[in-house]
């Protein structure tokens, strides 16, 4: 008996899942919508997660070079330290080690970072330190040495085989390296040995970058030398944890946009199998049998579109991972590989996050599925009776959605500066789906006014009826589009006010012609034969340090602090104060440049954000005679810094906090041949090729790591707008035969097939129009968000808002076309349709 009833059950299984599957046999275009809303949001979200799971990886790598942090020791005057220094420090029994840092050049032209250690004195757990084994670490420490590098780094040196053993690779210039061990914990186009061999290959002699101790371990720093703390180092993940949200974000909206397709593909399915639903309930399947046939259907088409995407996304990732990596290594120094790394669980979380989607999508499908009865399943109009009650939810759910918005907002509003990047990544999720949620009630009681208007006009009466008739259908696709085309309007305003700001501040920045980064122990010299130069109109000389911020004082009050800061000197000349950008001062403009010029001090938009300081504030720094108090004389914008940074006057830093020698901005007289003047300089002094740099150059290499930096930004914004308007797309497709058969009685009526098509037009170009212009306000809002509170919270500085005309018109023109367009090939169907063909299918509705 219990074999029987088995049986039974696997028969109503296989037959009912086959029967309901033999509806996409016959409406083959709702089964490629389904399947399309699944392959692209699973494609987008699994490809930005592979990005940040293999840019993650690449961190935690990164770290794992020195995993406890380390304090740093660098001569004060700026020149490099040597192997003596390091000694006469061990002799005096200060636990330091050595560190060497070189560049080399791979065969195919990789940029290679060369790191010598000592691994006796190198403090920490790190495996560096103990090169494994006693014999691994003779084989380390003694000739050929080892070379240790990460699996993806053999590529660049042209080394097929990840077993690679004997004698190393040869570079570019044809040295040839040590004999290379895989090290799958460091990070990529990192090589790591013995210091001795890297100073044979970096032809350094004795020369070291710098000398580390554990953290605390040195009390102060030694006499001549500049001691830099361990908690002044930023993680690499720290500093991009804000990039990688950002990519989140847009491939969860590209994400939801996605289920959109998915849910109005469902609903009009199911819609059109109410009668097979009927007939199958009638021959026995219970409704609870019925709907775990639905599910199972749901798992198998969402298994299909999950693998899909996946699929797609690694693709995606490969194609987009290299700009990512430029982007990350170009604006916060993190190296990540081109390669991607991908664990287990991003497989398994990818097919879990789209399958969750699939089924939340669809759980009002099935749960109306459940409800119905078997006479009511016959009714196709039970679907739009409660149409109205979903307007009346909505409008619920926008209101209190709107409320934990405001409440996300108050609670924002009371946070320190720079504070609340997830609270504010909640208060844009809100504001979107409040406005999504109040859509489709705006859209109703739109038409329902105009429809009193047009009372005296029968077919613009009919139309606006038709249009309230399939506003449950277009509601979803309506939605997506709004969301997306906001979305993609308030990232671009944000975008392009980044790119005109940031271009204008590089234009202010870099007022001097030339930059020269003399050696520290010739800055003098370079700088005296500078002066006396006749093509030389002005030097401006800068240099740069460390220090610590003790104390805030405002109005008598004093709040003790211990921030590390930077301190950055530059030269008040003709040339730089008119352009230098000042956002708040004391006293205006003239008066903050002359109180720095007598030893006051600017800070950047970074600090006096996250500080919460303004114009007239005291700070008490360290400094190496003791405590230096300086007054706020004005705030300045620093973009792209990651720091809270003082400026002071070049002689003053000197002189107050012994900075070293920097480099050396140069503007030459009208008429000068800057090349003549580089030729000197190089005849002169012997200074190398990179030492002395154009200003057009520096200005095109950090307009192209801006370029870079968001061009991620921008490819996922394309692709969600396109994954929008294929939303609303499929959605019309999906409905134009059903509309095409509402239009026979009014052909019938006498009206040209010429006129239906226009009222076609009309109706769904209008309802397009409609969405994209409350796009537009909703856009403005995003943005203003977006570069208020999302980038403060971010990067610790605000931007101005930028409205684009273009960008307007192109939201309204992509809503309004993709409307058309999805009207026009019905449309065309419609005209070529004989009129007999055209009766018999309203006939057979």
């Amino acid at each position: 008996m219990s074999y029987e009833k088995c049986c039974r059950t696997q028969a109503v299984v296989v037959h009912g899942l086959a029967t309901l599957l033999s509806h996409y046999r016959r409406h083959p275009g709702q089964l490629a919508m389904l399947l399309l809303g699944l392959w692209v949001a699973s494609a987008l979200w699994s490809g930005v997660q592979a990005i940040n799971a293999s840019a993650r990886d690449s961190y935690a790598r990164a770290e794992a070079l020195f995993t406890t942090g380390l304090d740093r020791l660098e001569r004060r005057d700026g020149q490099a330290l040597t192997l003596n220094d390091y000694l006469r420090l061990r002799r005096a029994g200060l636990p330091v080690s050595p560190l060497l840092e070189g560049h080399l050049e791979a065969p195919d032209g990789t940029r290679l970072t060369v790191i010598g250690i000592d691994p006796f004195t190198l403090p920490g757990d790190s495996p560096f330190a103990t090169a494994g084994s006693t014999g691994e670490l003779t084989d380390f420490l003694t000739p050929p040495w080892q070379t240790r590098l990460a699996p993806d780094t053999l590529t660049a040196l042209g080394v097929m085989d990840r077993r690679a053993r004997g004698a190393g690779p040869r570079l570019a210039d044809g040295r040839r390296l040590p004999p290379l061990v895989l090290a799958p914990s460091l990070p990529p186009d990192t090589l790591v040995m013995d210091i001795a061999a890297a100073a044979v290959l970096l032809d350094s002699g004795e020369r070291l970058s710098r000398m580390v101790a554990a953290p605390d371990s040195l009390a102060e720093a030694p006499e001549g030398l500049v001691l830099t703390r361990a908690a002044t180092l930023v993680s690499p993940g720290q500093l991009t944890e804000s990039f990688h949200l950002n990519l989140t974000a847009m491939a969860l909206l590209a994400l939801v946009v996605g289920l959109f397709i998915v849910q109005a593909a469902l609903g009009l399915a199911l819609e059109q199998r109410l009668a097979m639903l009927r007939t199958l309930r009638a021959l026995g399947v219970s409704g609870r049998s019925l709907v775990g046939l639905l599910t199972l259907e749901l798992l198998l088409l969402g298994l299909v579109g999950a693998l899909a995407g996946i699929v797609s996304g690694v693709w995606l990732a490969r194609l987009l991972l290299p700009d990512v990596a430029a982007t990350l290594g170009s604006l916060y120094g993190a190296g990540v590989t081109a390669e991607l790394n991908l664990p287990w669980h991003y497989w398994v979380g990818g097919v879990a996050v789209t399958l969750g989607g699939l089924f939340l999508a669809g759980a009002g499908v099935l749960w109306r599925a459940a409800r119905l009865s078997v006479l009511g399943l016959g009714q196709s109009q039970a679907w739009r009776a409660g149409f109205r009650r979903q307007l009346r939810f909505m409008r619920l759910a926008g209101a209190l959605v709107a409320l934990a918005g405001l409440a996300l907002w108050a609670w924002l509003a009371r946070q320190p500066p720079g504070e609340g990047l997830l609270a504010g990544f909640g208060l844009m999720a809100a504001l979107l789906l409040a406005s999504a949620l109040w859509l489709s009630p705006l859209l109703a009681a739109l038409l329902a006014g105009l429809e009193k208007l047009a009372h005296r006009r029968p077919l613009t009466q009919w139309a606006l009826a038709d249009l309230q008739l399939q506003l449950p259908r277009l509601s979803l696709a309506m939605m997506a589009l709004l969301i997306a085309l906001s979305a993609n309007l308030g990232v671009s305003s944000m975008v392009g006010g980044f790119r005109l700001t940031f271009l204008d501040w590089l234009d202010q920045r870099l007022v001097a012609d030339l930059y020269l980064r003399p050696p520290a122990e010739r800055f003098e010299e370079i700088d005296a034969w500078l002066a006396e130069r006749a093509e030389v109109a002005e030097r401006l000389p800068t240099r740069r340090t460390e220090a610590t911020l003790l104390e805030v004082e405002r109005e008598g009050l004093t709040r003790e602090l211990a921030l590390p800061t930077s301190l950055y000197g530059i030269t008040p000349g003709k040339a730089l104060m008119p352009s230098w950008p000042l956002l708040a001062t004391l006293a205006g403009r003239e008066a903050a440049w002359q109180a720095f010029r007598e030893g006051e001090a600017f800070i950047n938009e970074q600090l006096a954000i996250s500080e919460g300081l303004a114009p007239g504030d005291r700070l008490i720094l360290g400094a190496p005679q003791g405590r230096e108090g300086v007054t706020v004389a004005a705030v300045y914008p620093d973009y792209g810094n990651t720091r809270g940074e003082v400026l002071l006057a070049t002689p003053q830093l000197t002189s107050r906090f012994g900075a070293p020698p920097g480099s050396i901005g140069i503007v030459l007289t009208a008429g000068t041949d800057d090349a003549a003047l580089g030729q000197a300089l190089t005849r002169r002094f012997g200074l190398g090729g990179d030492s002395l740099v154009d200003q057009r150059e520096v200005k095109r290499i950090a307009t192209g790591i801006f370029e870079r930096t968001f061009t991620i930004t921008r490819a996922l914004s394309a692709l969600t707008l396109g994954v929008a308007a294929l939303a609303l797309l499929a959605s019309l497709l999906a409905q134009a035969r059903e509309r095409r058969r509402r239009l026979a009685p009014l052909w019938a009526l006498g009206v040209p097939r010429a006129q239906l098509i226009g009222v076609q037009l009309g109706q769904l170009g209008g309802a397009a129009f409609v969405t994209g212009a409350l796009a537009i306000p909703l856009g403005i809002v995003l943005a203003l968000g977006l570069v208020e509170v999302i980038n403060v919270a971010a990067f610790g500085w605000r931007l101005p808002l930028f409205l684009f005309p273009e960008e307007i018109l192109l939201t309204l023109a992509t809503a309004v076309a993709v409307a058309l367009l999805a009207t026009a090939l019905p449309a065309i169907t419609l005209w070529r349709t004989p009129p007999r063909a055209l009766l018999a299918e309203e006939a057979n509705s």
